[in-house]
């Protein structure tokens, strides 16, 4: 029971980076990933980009690199918000239970 506001508030922090990165992260994740991967297909094949497989493999890569890394910062800097609440809640709760005893034990042995 000691570590469960800690646990809840990881699982809250999981839910709000997961809707953080929804609303705000997918969309600028993909444009950053395609504008690195288009500048590193052009320095590739040195010159215009071509239809051709390689340069759109390295921007669609790149692109899906970028969401995946956007929503790895999302999920960690959320959860670990979420964690850290979680845990402060959890010492409070415990500083009082033990102010809580201490205050009984004094009153009980006057």
């Amino acid at each position: 029971m000691k570590n469960n506001m800690s646990k809840n508030g990881l699982y809250i922090g999981v839910g709000a980076g997961m809707v953080l990165f929804t609303i705000s992260g997918l969309l600028p994740g993909s444009f950053i990933g395609g504008t690195i991967g288009v500048n590193l297909a052009r320095h590739i094949v040195d010159g215009t980009l071509e239809t051709s497989l390689l340069p759109r493999l390295i921007v669609g890569m790149s692109m899906l690199f970028g969401i995946v890394v956007t929503g790895a910062v999302f999920l960690i800097c959320t959860s670990s918000l979420g964690w850290l609440i979680g845990s402060m809640i959890d010492a409070a709760r415990s500083s009082r239970a033990v102010e809580t005893v201490e205050n009984k034990t004094a009153v009980d042995s006057n």
